[in-house]
């Protein structure tokens, strides 16, 4: 895994996977794998996704953090921008408790001889308290290859 890239307003973190790009499409867009690997002991897990994956088409998620004494949601939701299987996907990332501001995140998956290089771009972040709430993309990542990874 690259350590992650943070520009003024946009971070990028890329990871190479041995799966198919077909394969971790699939994990990015289907909302029961969402479900499946979008959690890490302890600290967050995903309780409700939906996707309809096109553009134009709408996205949402409720992520439980599991740190807080009691638990507290995050409601992420946007629009699918660009979705070009398997290789990318564009959509728009408004936290509902962040003011509602509009960012951008795009999944680049580029595979060659069984490994994909996924390339995650999360880009409007032009505050630092939007930097810092989104700088869990290294973990996100690292879920997305555990999963994909596995033995079918």
């Amino acid at each position: 895994m690259h350590p992650a890239s943070v520009r003024e307003d946009t971070i990028v973190q890329q990871i190479d996977i041995a799966a198919p790009a077909a394969k971790i499409f699939a994990a990015l867009t289907d909302p029961r794998e969402l479900l499946a690997w979008w959690a890490a002991e302890g600290r967050f897990r995903a309780t409700h996704v939906d996707t309809d994956p096109r553009p134009g088409g709408l996205w949402r998620m409720h992520v439980v953090s599991e740190r807080a004494i009691s638990p507290a949601v995050t409601i992420v939701h946007g629009v699918y921008r660009v979705v070009e299987p398997p290789h990318l996907l564009i959509y728009s990332w408004i936290r509902e408790e962040d003011d509602r501001t509009e960012t951008l995140v795009r999944w680049d998956l580029e595979e060659s001889r069984g490994i994909t290089t996924v390339r995650i771009t999360h880009s409007g972040l032009v505050t630092e308290h939007l930097r810092n709430r989104n700088n869990g993309w290294p973990l996100v990542i690292t879920l997305l290859k555990a999963f994909v990874e596995q033995p079918a």
